[in-house]
């Protein structure tokens, strides 16, 4: 079996899906994308095509270290996103022509179910609670919130009391039986995180995420020894040798994409690297039905898996949701806070094509919020 073309697909709301065929008719699917970012992405796929081209799919680990190392120039999240997706497809294709899903093929599964928790509220949320309310009604066992929304970069006692307040109003719709994890994307830092963790820890957050930037993390062991709370963060490291040092500063959990960390190969190899500091696995996917596909996949064969993130009806799918663009929506039905593990040859996942290249010929332009302080300047997102 031989690859024979590398397609892909600007599908909105902010998703970039690839289409790997084959001389024997099999085909698979992957999502390479950074989101706001999904142009370039897209050049940098066309790039690593010709790697790709004329060679067995079934060599997966051969054609990630070429496409990650066969240049001098290496690493990143535009060339790790699009050998995500590339390497999602490879997998789908092998498990495709075997007949047996991928987390069989990673060892077979672990668990019959995945947990998953829903995103809450926007950035500036003024009914958190009543968001929360709607996410358990749709059978959720577990939601996640943004810390703030813009916040200085000392913040005053009464943006510290909001954080404290607005996570309160959650936890009392959930219960005690619930799960609220809260974000802090990187907004507070270091100093900030310290002085508000301790204040959040009754209401027993399942972790906070991301409370300083990935660019700083050295600062992450002041912030775990502080904290009450778990930590955790991965959403913006790209590679086993970038979560090396959280993981070495004690946050509990790892929160590798599989659409930007390398795809299932990587992250694969992330989980036992995080098993080796008793870190827990909870994949970040906001994105699409390949991606969370592939996170599944990932989640049913990983011992030290703790939830599952996804994205249905999540704000930023306003012109397109996940369900648009698969043609067999049962896979991704919540049961009890869950999804059930299922069997079907590859990702699992039936895309419609016919969907997929309809939106394509529409395409997106989608970018990130800039933010800015009252003096002007710069703030995080």
């Amino acid at each position: 079996m031989k690859i024979t073309s590398v397609e892909t697909f600007l599908v909105p709301p902010r998703w970039l899906f690839c289409r790997v065929a084959t001389d024997e008719g099999i085909v698979g699917w992957g999502e390479p994308v950074v989101e706001g970012r999904a142009e370039t992405v897209r050049a940098a796929v066309d790039e690593l095509s010709d790697l790709l081209l004329g060679c067995d799919p079934s060599r997966i680990e051969d054609l990630w270290q070429l496409m990650t190392k066969a240049a001098f120039y290496r690493g990143g999240p535009v060339l790790s996103s699009a050998v995500a997706g590339l390497d999602q497809a490879l997998w789908d294709i092998l498990g495709k022509s075997l007949g047996v899903p991928v987390h069989q093929l990673l060892g077979g599964a672990v668990r019959d179910e995945v947990r998953i928790y829903g995103w809450i509220g926007g950035d500036e949320p003024d009914q958190v609670a009543d968001a929360a309310a709607a996410q358990v009604e749709a059978g959720l066992t577990a939601v996640k919130m943004n810390a703030s929304g813009r916040a200085s970069r000392m913040p005053t006692r009464a943006e510290t009391d909001e954080v404290v307040s607005r996570v309160a109003a959650v936890r009392e719709v959930l219960g005690d039986s619930r799960d609220v994890a809260v974000d802090f994307h990187g907004r507070f830092g270091a100093a900030a995180a310290r002085r508000v963790l301790p204040e959040l820890a009754p209401l027993h957050p399942l972790f906070a995420e991301e409370p300083v930037l990935p660019d700083y993390p050295h600062a992450l062991r002041d912030v775990v020894t502080a904290s009450p709370v778990p930590i955790a963060s991965g959403e913006r490291l790209y590679s086993r040798t970038e979560f090396l040092a959280p993981l070495q500063a004690g946050i509990a959990v790892a929160q590798p994409d599989l659409s930007h960390a390398g795809g299932i190969s990587e992250v694969r190899r992330i989980a036992s690297l995080a098993e080796t500091f008793d870190a827990l696995l909870a994949p970040h996917c906001p994105l699409g039905p390949l991606a969370l596909a592939a996170s599944l996949q990932v989640a049913f064969a990983t011992p030290n898996f703790l939830i599952q993130e996804q994205s249905i009806g999540i704000h930023y799918n306003r012109d397109a949701e996940l369900l648009d663009y698969v043609l067999d929506r049962a896979p991704f039905a919540f049961h009890d806070g869950a999804i059930r593990r299922w069997e079907a040859p590859g990702l699992g996942v039936q895309i419609d094509e016919d969907a997929v290249r309809r939106a394509d010929t529409q395409g997106h332009r989608w970018r990130p919020p800039t933010w800015r302080h009252t003096d002007g300047s710069f703030a995080e997102w």
